[in-house]
């Protein structure tokens, strides 16, 4: 097609959308066309005609389109970008989750702050070269750092199930340790007998 027929067309098809199926074959597409009509050779005029032709018939948008019109005048090849991961570089490693895991097993997982002042003192104060990168390491990022995979897997191991015995009816006598109190009495009625209401009183020592 001549510039003329482009022009035609698209202000023919003013009401028509077109969007490829096939991206591969898009981008043959727009690379032949491109070449057919020696679109470097054009004219400022013919290269924004060109753009919205390919922009009408891929489906593609105004941005899009002056990419790979871009990357053709470049000289490369019209295709698609190359997909880029987004995210933060990661900082630090598996040993790193892992040694601030047994930091807090050992101080028993103290406040964010808190924890960062030891770590610091490790390497700054001890030289401990381990802890070089967490010496740096930020309360914000210290919180998500435990909230990682690795830090809560390794934590279990540090932290078994432990039984706690819990003392429920047990009576012994108050040790106050020389501090002052009082002492409570508490009286619980228990029903009646041959016409004889019954209670139980006990003590304890409350602060």
């Amino acid at each position: 097609m001549s510039l003329e027929q482009i022009q035609a067309f698209i202000d023919a098809s003013d009401e028509v959308e077109f969007k490829a199926r096939n991206k591969r074959k898009m981008y043959d597409w727009v690379n032949q066309t491109l070449r057919d009509l020696h679109f470097r050779n054009l004219k400022r005029s013919g290269r924004g005609l060109v753009r919205r032709y390919v922009a009408k018939m891929t489906g593609l948008s105004r941005a899009q389109a002056t990419r790979l019109l871009a990357m053709y005048i470049r000289g490369e090849e019209v295709k698609p970008k190359p997909y880029r991961p987004h995210g933060f570089r990661k900082r630090y490693t598996r040993e790193d989750v892992e040694l601030l895991a047994a930091v807090d097993e050992a101080h028993e997982t103290l406040s964010g702050p808190a924890t960062q002042k030891i770590l610091q003192r490790a390497y700054y104060e001890f030289a401990e070269a381990k802890y070089q990168r967490l010496a740096r390491l930020s309360v914000a990022q210290l919180y998500r750092l435990r909230q990682s995979r690795g830090y809560r897997e390794r934590l279990a191991t540090y932290q078994p199930t432990r039984p706690t015995k819990v003392a429920i009816g047990e009576r012994r006598r108050p040790e106050p340790n020389g501090r002052p109190g009082y002492l409570r009495v508490d009286t619980v009625h228990q029903g009646e007998r041959d016409g004889v209401k019954g209670s139980t009183t006990s003590m304890r020592w409350t602060r």
